[in-house]
């Protein structure tokens, strides 16, 4: 979330350092970055006219330099802030990170654009993406409308959704979805989070990284049920701990998930670091209960988290 506060430091000073050197560093170790952006990128629009809306987040036009210098590959935009400011916002958004070779999913001029994945190439691996959101239904593309990938998946799992993702099979060595799903600061995932993802695996995902709690959640068997929040300016809960978080790196092995060593991270308002000793001693504790919750082991390696999958978490 690169806008409100976070927004006004990059207009105050474009070349304020929002990430920690150590942290862009363990970033730069992964072949590739993805993450959900919840923001637009742009100096245009109007705020949604929706009087029960309580938050519209916009980053200025440069803000895309900071995802480029992260090395950021891929960005799913299907989420509830995409449209903060209207239609001309988000296609300022699109064309912006477009133009700085950075992929969309889960957002677009139509409903076939929003839903189109997205295919890239990292370290030989030929890499799909697929973003979709359960929330709001009023920001889903139309047949001529911009908007999102919009899903109930709180009713079901939409027979375009899983056609997407197996049609990636022949395409894509790596099949990532990437869905922004459930309500905001809840400790673990709601059953039907649970069932969309069993339904997403079987489908052909290798991986299901969901996001939308603003916590991480726990892993189970290829996926991280939520990855919480990166950067923001948000009040923070004082149970919940939503400036701690998680860093995920995960290793792909004939086109499945089969490892993920978890960064601890703090968010600082508008900037984030790697955690210090105490912040990663109860992240350590937090993420260990919520993924033994879910079946899934967990370990301590130099300062991250090591999630043993394959040992039949949920």
């Amino acid at each position: 979330m690169l806008g409100r506060l976070v927004g006004e430091r990059l207009e105050t000073d474009p070349n304020t350092a929002l990430f920690a050197d150590d942290l862009a560093a363990t970033i730069r170790e992964a072949d590739a970055f993805v993450l959900n952006l919840e923001c637009a990128i742009s100096d245009r629009g109007s705020r949604w006219p929706d009087p029960d809306k309580p938050f519209f987040f916009r980053a200025p036009p440069h803000a895309v330099e900071v995802l480029t210098d992260l090395g950021v590959r891929c960005v799913t935009l299907a989420n509830n802030h995409a449209l903060d400011y209207g239609v001309d916002a988000l296609i300022d958004t699109i064309d912006r990170l477009t133009d700085a070779g950075i992929g969309v999913v889960g957002a677009g001029a139509d409903e076939a654009a929003a839903r189109r994945p997205y295919l890239f190439e990292a370290a030989g691996t030929r890499i799909g993406v697929v973003g979709v959101t359960d929330h709001p239904a009023a920001f889903a593309a139309g047949p001529t409308r911009p908007g999102v990938a919009f899903a109930n998946l709180r009713v079901e799992t939409p027979q375009w959704l899983l056609d997407t993702i197996s049609g990636l099979g022949d395409e894509a060595d790596v099949v990532l979805v990437t869905p922004h799903w459930g309500p905001n600061m809840v400790q673990a995932p709601l059953p039907h989070v649970r069932r969309a993802t069993l339904e997403m695996r079987d489908a052909g995902a290798g991986l299901v990284a969901g996001h939308s709690a603003h916590v991480f959640h726990g892993a189970g068997d290829r996926v991280l049920y939520d990855l919480g929040d990166f950067i923001d300016d948000y009040a923070v809960d004082p149970e919940l701990r939503n400036d701690l978080g998680l860093l995920f790196i995960v290793t792909f092995t004939n086109g499945c998930a089969t490892g993920v060593e978890a960064v601890p991270l703090a968010l600082e308002c508008c900037s984030t670091r790697l955690a210090a000793p105490d912040e990663r001693d109860w992240i350590v504790r937090r993420f260990g209960q919520a993924c033994a919750a879910l079946g899934t082991p967990t370990s301590v390696l130099d300062d991250r988290i090591v999630v043993e999958w394959g040992a039949g978490g949920w």
